[in-house]
């Protein structure tokens, strides 16, 4: 290969990310949330972020000794914008599971808590089976496949809720795929609304974000119900800051400063401000 064609390979795999990158001079962070996944992240009535990723994200850019800009951006297109560099961090809710570690990296998780469903109260599906029960999908169980086979049985014929492009998409196509009808939508507040409205009848999310909706007046009428998940290869091991592959020096900053704010209470203090149930990753 000639030196010119060497040259254009080198330059090639640095847009791409493929090769060895000079650690950049971080003075400046942008973070990308979704803005609609109350409490993670929401949008308020000013038209400010906030939620429990905003807060976190301005603490952990404090640590890292860095300006932080928290953007919206919408969630399906949320990798290919990072990848193409129109900001340097997700922080969207966003579960670090073996897939998404084909095209992106991760810090290491700031939070972690199960997913289910929720139905109308007056539903048969009220009574799902496993109602009230933590099913770790890491753990090769038999009690699992009995209670995810009992739902199954009870969710043949329905119409189950989720947003697209997410781990709660990817578990309903495993699990329930081949006996409900599995309607995607951009956001969860839009499955939400047709759960109320009885178009659909059920919707599938973590519960953090479920809690939340629960606590408003206008969802009254509907609850959790059946077994709830973690773990395994579609939950992953919790939730984490997406980030570039070739942005090593980034994520080291990321890492220590979620650290830093496990270490002394900080992290642990915004969950509880944040969500009704125990988030925190395992060590």
């Amino acid at each position: 290969m000639n030196r010119h064609a060497i040259a254009a390979v080198v330059a090639l795999s640095a847009v791409l990310g493929l090769g060895p990158v000079q650690a950049k001079d971080w003075t400046k962070v942008t973070i990308a949330t979704e803005g609609a996944y109350e409490p993670w992240n929401y949008v308020l009535p000013d038209g400010k972020l906030a939620g429990f990723e905003v807060d976190l994200a301005h603490d952990l850019c404090t640590r890292m000794k860095v300006e932080c800009a928290v953007v919206q951006n919408d969630w399906d297109g949320m990798i290919p914008a990072l990848n193409a560099g129109k900001f340097d961090g997700i922080m969207a809710g966003m579960n670090i599971t073996p897939k998404r570690l084909e095209v992106i990296d991760f810090s290491n998780a700031y939070a972690a808590g199960p997913a289910g469903l929720m139905v109308p109260k007056s539903s048969d599906l009220a009574k799902l089976p496993g109602t009230g029960e933590i099913l770790n999908l890491s753990k090769d169980d038999p009690h699992n496949k009995e209670v995810i086979d009992r739902m199954r049985a009870m969710l043949k014929g329905k119409t189950i809720g989720v947003q697209v492009a997410t781990i709660h998409a990817n578990f309903v196509d495993k699990y329930f795929k081949d006996v409900a009808t599995i309607q995607e939508y951009k956001t969860t507040e839009q499955h939400d609304l047709d759960l109320m409205a009885g178009r659909i009848d059920a919707a599938f999310a973590d519960d953090a974000y479920f809690l939340t909706t629960l606590s408003k007046p206008d969802a009254k009428d509907l609850t959790l119900a059946g077994a709830e998940f973690r773990g395994g290869d579609v939950f992953g091991r919790g939730v984490g800051v997406g980030l570039r592959k070739g942005d090593t020096d980034l994520k080291a900053m990321f890492d220590k400063a979620i650290a830093s704010a496990r270490a002394d209470g900080t992290l642990k203090a915004l969950q509880d401000k944040w969500f009704k149930l125990d988030m925190m990753p395992p060590s």
